[in-house]
């Protein structure tokens, strides 16, 4: 049960195995070797205080460079957001680097400062470092301006300004000559604050606060008896992805990490997708952390209050923003080169109809959730009524679909059969409330749309559900119907449907989201999510033995670190997309919860 080593021995990094600090309000990421090559400020999707991941130029990076190194070992602290990467030297001295953004309670409430933390600690010889501090603060590539005060380095471009406090020799730092390190080093990353004490002292304290933080956090997860290391890892590797201060929940950190090498579907990820942040919300539930739901719900209701009508886009920035223009960033050479770098996403102009039961199915554990500090009552049920609404007008509408088609709309089954889970839990949520009209009106119209869509999205040859009304391709989202409970597992249909998108899908141990071509022509690599989805569906229909191999050659093909992006070359095993993506964790940790044994069981 251990956590992956992390260690590697000399050879050139790899482009996804990155580690990610944060605190709920920024994030960096931290190559293998210690460099930060990627981290926006002052939130998730702002523009990039460090862009070497998506550029092909010596710049936006902060690099602790140890001369005549040999090895590197890179390991998070036990059940915490703590990043550490040891190097190596020639000469047997070993230089620790400490990474972190502080997160603990306060004043009664949760700090999170736009901060990150760097310490470094001699652990063995006389290291000597250079290191290369050099953000870009910017979409331009342009270096920003510097000034320097005795103890700090402020770096401003145009209304933003980022101060380096540190006790480092701060000549040998921003003239980039090698010094020798003779005791712990702290370097603290942030707003154009003053630091009022020691940095040394502050840098241990708010890291002995942080470490305490995330390990209590992971002590109340109610994770299951298998796998525990890995489920724990990919929980606060969510919980890292919301963006607390408005209840949003951020698809990935980054954006432009191309699906598959030079094919043109680089996207940027870092905002709020509603049905990404459900699932995120979802799997989180089943570990006993709801506070991120409660955060999600707020967010929601702030959105359906804000506008005056009941449409749903199916992303909003993180403040709830509605406009979110696609434009490209031509300075910055790109993810190895591979252009283009995309800010902003086009699709939230797009309709995806699957969001209207994504957001009450958010909703519905409130109303069931005694734990919870504001139960749903009856004000929220009237708003989800209205979306409910929309879900039974639109559901046998075309739409761009969950994987967001550009260049076609069509009826989706899974948008379809979305709408009808918003019908079916508004139902469920009115009977809880004693409201006997209401529940016996949703349970009516739910069965009309589960009726309509079974005769509609059926396909005889295939002995299967299809993609879309009247179809003949496959979609692996049609995995999800026994998930949410419009078709039992152990119905023909659903088996049947299992069967086919295994045939059509499947790519040795991985499966394709779709295999006909789209917008920017035929699919290159796996969706890890959808391999989940397989290895749940599997399990479901009583292949457990094979959903079990498949479940431990996913775990084999993350990080060392335990993370993954969206997609998985099949071929190769390489990783690909943008990083880390909260759906791929999310089904680690469903079919952990699935495939585990019972601790009653195991003790």
């Amino acid at each position: 049960m251990a956590e992956p080593s992390g260690e590697t021995t000399g050879r050139p990094p790899l482009d996804l195995e990155l580690g990610v600090i944060g605190n709920c309000q920024v994030a960096a990421l931290v190559d293998e070797r210690g460099s930060i090559v990627w981290s926006c400020l002052p939130r998730f999707d702002a523009e990039p205080a460090f862009s070497r991941l998506v550029d092909t130029q010596d710049r936006g990076q902060f690099a602790i460079e140890l001369c005549d190194p040999c090895h590197t070992q890179q390991y998070y602290r036990r059940n915490t957001a703590v990043l550490c990467t040891e190097l190596t030297d020639r000469h047997g001295a070993v230089l620790r680097i400490t990474d972190f953004c502080p997160r603990f309670r306060q004043y009664g409430r949760f700090y999170r400062p736009v901060m990150i933390i760097r310490r470094l600690e001699v652990l063995r010889g006389n290291p000597v470092i250079r290191a290369r501090l050099r953000p870009s603060m910017g979409w331009d590539g342009e270096a920003p301006a510097a000034t320097r005060g005795s103890n700090h380095v402020r770096f401003l471009r145009n209304d933003q300004v980022l101060r380096v406090t540190t006790d480092a020799p701060l000549t040998h730092v921003l003239d980039e000559t090698p010094f020798v390190v003779d005791g712990t080093m702290t370097f603290v990353l942030g707003p154009d604050e003053s630091v009022k004490e020691s940095v040394d002292a502050m840098g241990r304290r708010f890291l002995e606060l942080t470490e305490d933080h995330w390990r209590e956090w992971s002590r109340s997860l109610a994770i299951p008896f298998e796998w525990q290391a890995s489920v724990i890892r990919a929980a606060i590797t969510l919980k890292l992805s919301a963006y607390e201060d408005t209840g949003a929940v951020i698809a990935a950190f980054t954006t432009s990490i191309p699906e598959a090498a030079a094919t043109q579907r680089n996207w940027d990820y870092r905002y709020c997708w509603l049905r990404d942040a459900y699932f995120t919300v979802h799997a989180l539930n089943r570990l006993g952390a709801t506070r991120t739901m409660e955060g999600f719900l707020r967010y929601i209701i702030n959105l359906v209050a804000g506008t005056d009508d009941s449409r749903l886009q199916p992303l909003y920035g993180i403040g709830g923003e509605r406009r979110i223009e696609e434009t490209t960033a031509d300075a910055l050479g790109g993810y190895r080169g591979m252009q283009p770098v995309r800010v902003g996403n086009a699709a939230y102009r797009q309709n995806q109809h699957d969001v209207y039961g994504t957001v009450v199915l958010a909703a519905t554990q409130a109303f069931f959730d005694q734990r919870l500090d504001r139960p749903g009552d009856r004000a929220l049920y009237h708003r989800l009524c209205a979306l409910g609404e929309e879900a039974a007008r639109l559901y046998d509408q075309p739409d761009a679909g969950i994987w967001e088609y550009r260049g076609r709309t069509q009826v989706h089954t899974y948008s379809a059969m979305m709408c009808w889970a918003a019908c079916d839990r508004l139902a469920r949520i009115a009977g809880q409330l004693e409201l006997d009209a209401d529940a016996r009106r949703w349970r009516d119209e739910a069965d009309r749309m589960h009726a309509d869509i079974c005769r509609q999205a059926w396909n005889a040859t295939e002995n299967a559900f299809t993609e879309t009304f009247g179809g003949e391709t496959m979609d692996a989202s049609l995995l999800l119907m026994h998930e949410l409970g419009f078709m039992a597992a152990d119905d023909p249909r659903f088996v049947g449907t299992v069967e086919a998108i295994e045939r059509h899908l499947r790519r040795g141990d991985h499966l394709f989201r779709y295999a006909a071509e789209d917008d920017f022509g035929l699919p290159e690599n796996a969706f890890n999510i959808c391999t989940f989805w397989f290895i749940d569906a599997l399990d479901a229909i009583g292949r457990g033995d094979e959903a079990r191999a498949l479940f431990e050659n996913m775990l084999g093909h993350r990080t060392r670190l335990g993370l993954l992006s969206e997609d998985l070359d099949t071929q190769s095993g390489e990783l690909w997309g943008n990083f880390p993506q909260t759906y791929s964790m999310v089904g680690l940790i469903n079919s952990a919860m699935h495939l585990s044994r019972p601790w009653e069981e195991a003790l």
